[in-house]
């Protein structure tokens, strides 16, 4: 580092872009995040599948359409590589107040979900879930990169990459051809 003269040394130099690409993440298997009982599930379990990633409530209007459509999603595509994987989330009207233990008990009994379900969430603000930091980020909104509402869908490719992000008045079964598309 050059000393004296016109320079005025501010601390450390930058890294550089290629030192900080390194640090971001790549795919969501570099991710860790709790299951519904809070066991750490590696999301490297899934690498090979095609994923949908969905911010999920017991007491929304979307609800009761979102998990019969997703469960048809699952029930048809589960065998060929296909997981649905659901973060509950109460930033939105306060739409899923339980606790793990109610959420699983409503999903299991009330929806008949048998796709994974993940302890609850913030999807915006100050404590997003790092999963969720990076999915907005690979795939931004229509005006903005924020979470809009519950049921918010994102499509993941083979190897982990964000492919599509769907609003939450997509009806799951409107994206079956992309995930037939990406199951090919």
């Amino acid at each position: 580092m050059r000393t004296g003269g016109p320079f005025l040394s501010l601390g450390p130099p930058c890294p550089a872009a290629s030192d900080m690409n390194a640090e971001s993440p790549k795919s969501i298997y570099e991710f860790t995040v709790k299951d519904i009982r809070g066991n750490d599930v590696p999301l490297s379990n899934y690498e090979g599948k095609v994923l949908l990633i969905v911010n999920v409530a017991s007491n929304c209007g979307l609800t009761n359409s979102n998990y019969e459509q997703l469960n048809i999603l699952y029930d048809k595509y589960k065998d060929q590589g296909f997981e649905i994987l659901a973060f509950p989330c109460n930033q939105f009207a306060l739409q899923e107040p339980g606790t793990n233990e109610q959420i699983e008990e409503a999903v299991c009994s009330r929806f008949k979900a048998e796709f994974p379900m993940f302890e609850k969430i913030e999807v915006n603000g100050k404590n997003t879930a790092p999963l969720y930091k990076f999915l907005k980020s690979e795939r931004r909104g229509l005006l903005v990169d924020a979470i809009k509402w519950n049921f918010t869908k994102f499509l993941v490719n083979k190897k982990g990459k964000v492919i599509e992000r769907y609003a939450p008045r997509t009806p799951p079964l409107e994206i079956e051809k992309d995930v037939q598309n990406l199951l090919a």
